[in-house]
């Protein structure tokens, strides 16, 4: 079972930053996630991964954190993806302000590391 706990962690491996995402995520927990994303957009790898696969809740300060990389990645030729499976309020947050279109998404960590 997930807990609620925020958590957020990074990892570098060959060609791909993985920053994962745990528990329930809010403006207490973005700026940890703001500083990993502009770490990866600026001086990582040339593809970052957001695992949200184990994130239970985030609120609009985390999608403003995730739609502020997705154009620093752009800028930087870094890509950005965020993978999933998503659970139910995370993927209510995408659905309700209508920004999923905003990011590349895939269904799983491995498929988001060659996607």
């Amino acid at each position: 079972m997930i807990g609620d706990e925020p958590v957020v962690t990074t990892t570098t491996h060959d060609d791909v930053t993985v920053i994962r995402l745990r528990g329930n995520i809010d403006e207490d927990s973005t700026p940890v996630l703001a500083g990993f994303l502009t770490e990866a957009a600026t001086g990582g790898p040339p593809r970052t991964v957001v695992d949200l696969s184990r994130t239970r809740f985030a609120d609009s300060s985390v999608l403003h954190v995730l739609l502020d990389a997705q154009q620093a990645h752009a800028a930087a030729g870094t890509a950005l993806v965020l993978a999933g499976p998503l659970q139910v309020a995370v993927r209510r947050l995408f659905e309700v302000t209508g920004t999923a279109s905003a990011f590349r998404m895939a269904d799983s960590l491995e498929t988001a590391r060659t996607c």
